[in-house]
């Protein structure tokens, strides 16, 4: 027998199905360039869930996201060449494939380290697949890659939301509803614990990397396609993890929808001062700005300002513990 809904799950479901209703029809209302910008949100909220599930829900600084952002871009930017002319949909399992591939496989090492090791490690890892990039020619080195241009913002826009709202719904049923995500989330807690439990973690976290990686490579692919030119600097630097980084503190670290509100804030300011100032450094000091106000200030993020937000699980500071 299906269980009575509570007021506020019924009122979370209100909510999410009103939001994907506003968002359906926005696309009418808005001018082109209102348009890219929103399409920006949700690439990034979708990118911050990615790196939520290794940072907030196993509880593992990762540095090295750009590396698998790149690796969806450059697979479809190269399969997508005059010479292969592969479909553009029938790159994103393949980018895919070869991103889960890469995360298993120095997942398997990497994850038995702790700490600003981890971290360290696969910040690593990310600067030496850009030097890579740079000196390869299959992908174009310091000149890029052009992708063949369709300019349909529709598109674009659509293809986005829709791979969004997969992943947080998709998150949120795995994360908070199977073995997988309790599994998880024990060995974020405490994980001596867990493995006393019997729980083989490093199994459960590379698992859980390869599905952070999976995900942020379907975004990399979408984004080279939608912005059609791609160089190793704009699709593997170290500011696209930052950012991330910096929209799931925001938001509320190892939450379902803190992300998605993290990314929201951050974009909308970034977009703001490209608009009011150009493309300037001074995006980057922000940045630290907010990660100084969110340790201080706000440490389970503004989804613990609004009603039913969770508030004092602690997990910032334990994270912050572990560098």
């Amino acid at each position: 027998m299906v269980s009575k809904l509570s007021r506020p799950q019924l009122a979370s479901l209100l909510a999410l199905f009103a939001g994907m209703v506003v968002l359906a029809v926005l696309p009418a209302y808005i001018d082109p360039y209102s348009l890219r910008i929103v399409t920006g949100v949700l690439m990034w909220a979708g990118l911050a869930c990615a790196w939520n599930i290794v940072g907030g829900y196993a509880g593992y600084i990762s540095f090295g996201h750009s590396a698998f952002f790149g690796i969806g871009a450059y697979v479809t930017g190269i399969l997508m060449q005059r010479d292969l002319g592969i479909p553009f949909l029938a790159t994103l399992p393949l980018g895919i494939l070869v991103a889960v591939g890469v995360a298993a496989a120095i997942g398997g090492p990497t994850m038995r380290l702790r700490g600003a090791y981890f971290a360290i490690a696969t910040w690593a890892f990310a600067e030496m697949l850009m030097q890579m990039a740079i000196v390869l020619d299959i992908t174009g080195g310091t000149a890029g890659l052009s992708l063949p241009a369709y300019l349909n913002e529709f598109f674009f826009y659509y293809t986005m939301l829709i791979v969004a709202l997969g992943v947080y719904l998709g998150t949120w049923y795995l994360l908070e509803r199977t073995r997988f995500g309790y599994r998880l989330k024990a060995l974020r807690d405490h994980e001596p614990a867990a493995e006393a439990m019997g729980i083989h973690t490093t199994r459960v976290k590379v698992q859980a990397f390869a599905l952070s990686a999976g995900i942020t490579s379907l975004f990399g692919s979408i984004y080279a396609y939608w912005v059609t030119f791609i160089d190793p600097r704009s699709v593997m630097g170290p500011e696209i993890t930052d950012q991330m980084v910096v929209m799931v503190l925001l938001g509320g670290l190892g939450t379902v929808w803190g992300p998605a509100l993290g990314a929201t804030v951050l974009w909308l300011i970034n977009r703001y001062i490209w608009s009011e100032l150009g493309d300037t450094a001074i995006y980057l000091p922000i940045l630290g700005l907010i990660i100084a106000l969110i340790v201080l200030f706000l440490p389970n993020g503004l989804i613990s300002l609004l009603p039913g937000g969770r508030r004092g699980h602690g997990l910032l500071g334990r994270l912050l513990r572990k560098l």
